[in-house]
Order: structure tokens, then C-alpha cells, then sequence
């Protein structure tokens, strides 16, 4: 290949490259910058969170069963997810049998600044992550909610904005836990609640709730 080829095909492979990138840099921009008015200029949006309103229980856990398998504990447990505004009302159902008898249950608290909320107050929500037992890395847990999807409780808090916006939403907020800067921009501010766990005993119900902080903490009580 002369010298003059070789100038000339270097040249269009920069060139290729720089459209390349001027192509995903622009993809990447506007993505952002859809994600940025989500958060910074919908008045939907920041309505819907206004009209949030403080949960003090959040779900309970029953055992079903407690049977030794191979000379191991196993617990078999329930997990409901109940209602925002009706605590008899059930919208999450999930069973797991874990390994011995201390279970862990891990919750995932997002709070909005008041720049956040039309009318000023703070306001949160309480995404459930994951269960696991002692004899678990968390990271092998079971899944509560599914990430990046709507949870059952919030099935509804987003239904004046666009399907696309709503998905959008739910994936930020759970992509953006893991991304403090990201977080302070959008004037969120992500806590993963340490996970709370109990030694868990048949005849009864462990009910979930919310401190006025976002402590999420287990109230034990008789399975009437």
C-alpha cells in the first residue's frame, strides 16, 4: 500500500470514529437529559411524590413451616406487602424457604428533598429488596420487588404520566441508589436501609414499619 493510500485510509477511520462517537455521545446526552426532565421539570411527576403520604407499616412476615432437613433448620415464611392506604389490603404475596431461622429483610428507603416536592415536606418511599438467612451472602438473596420496575404498593402513584415516563422513573430510581452524585443532582436522596432481621418463630407475625427517620423495624405480634 503507497504512503498516499495509507494517509488516506487513516483519515476515514478517524472520521468513522468521530461520527461514531459524536452518535452514542449524542444518544447518551439526550438519554440523560430525558432522565434530568423527568426528574427536574415534570409537574406530574413532582405532584404525584407531593401527595405521598408518611407509611408507618409497610408489610409482615408468618411463618409457614419450621423442619429439619439433612440435620439443618429450614424456614419456610411468608412475606406480604401491604397497601399504602389500607393495611388489611395485600398487594404482594412472596414464599421462600431459607436455611436456619434467623432471616434477614432488606428495604431500600428513597427520600425527596423539598426542592423535589411541589409545596415544600419531605417525602419517601420504601422499596423492599430482598430476603436472605445468616448462612447467605446478601448478594444471593431472594428478590421482593423486582428491580427497576414499579413496586405492588406503588402500582398506581404514577398514573397520570406516560407509560414510557413511569418505567423511566422506576429505573432511575433504582439505578440511581447506587449513584450519590447522580442523586444530589436530582435532589433525591437513596438509603439503603440496613436490613433488619429476626429469629423467627411459628405462631407469629412480624409486621415492618417506618420510624418517622425511615427506620424500617419489626413489631412482633400473636397469629390470631
Amino acid at each position: 500500500m503507497s504512503s498516499n493510500s495509507g494517509a488516506v485510509f487513516i483519515r476515514v477511520v478517524i472520521l468513522l470514529l468521530l461520527v461514531l462517537a459524536g452518535i452514542f455521545g449524542g444518544a447518551l446526552f439526550y438519554g440523560t437529559k430525558t432522565v434530568h426532565d423527568l426528574f427536574e421539570n415534570n409537574r406530574k411527576l413532582k405532584q404525584a411524590i407531593a401527595n405521598l403520604t408518611h407509611a408507618d407499616q409497610i408489610g409482615y412476615a408468618k411463618v409457614i413451616s419450621q423442619e429439619e432437613k439433612n440435620g439443618a433448620l429450614y424456614t419456610t415464611l411468608r412475606f406480604v406487602e401491604t397497601a399504602r392506604d389500607n393495611k388489611q389490603e395485600t398487594v404482594l404475596t412472596r414464599q421462600y424457604t431459607i436455611k436456619g431461622d434467623v432471616v434477614h429483610f432488606d428495604a431500600l428507603i428513597v427520600t425527596f428533598n423539598d426542592q423535589m416536592v411541589m409545596g415544600g415536606g419531605k417525602r419517601a418511599l420504601y422499596l423492599w429488596r430482598r430476603v436472605y438467612g445468616e448462612h447467605m451472602a446478601p448478594s444471593e438473596g431472594y428478590p421482593i420487588e423486582a428491580a427497576s420496575r414499579a413496586p405492588a404498593r406503588y402500582a398506581d402513584f404514577l398514573d397520570k404520566l406516560p407509560v414510557d415516563a413511569q418505567e423511566m422513573f422506576w429505573e432511575a430510581v433504582w439505578n440511581l441508589a447506587n449513584d450519590p452524585d447522580a442523586l444530589k443532582a436530582h435532589d433525591i436522596k437513596a438509603i439503603y436501609g440496613n436490613a433488619v432481621y429476626r429469629k423467627l418463630r411459628p405462631g407469629l407475625i412480624y409486621v415492618f414499619k417506618i420510624s418517622p427517620q425511615g427506620h424500617v423495624y419489626p413489631e412482633t405480634v400473636p397469629d390470631l
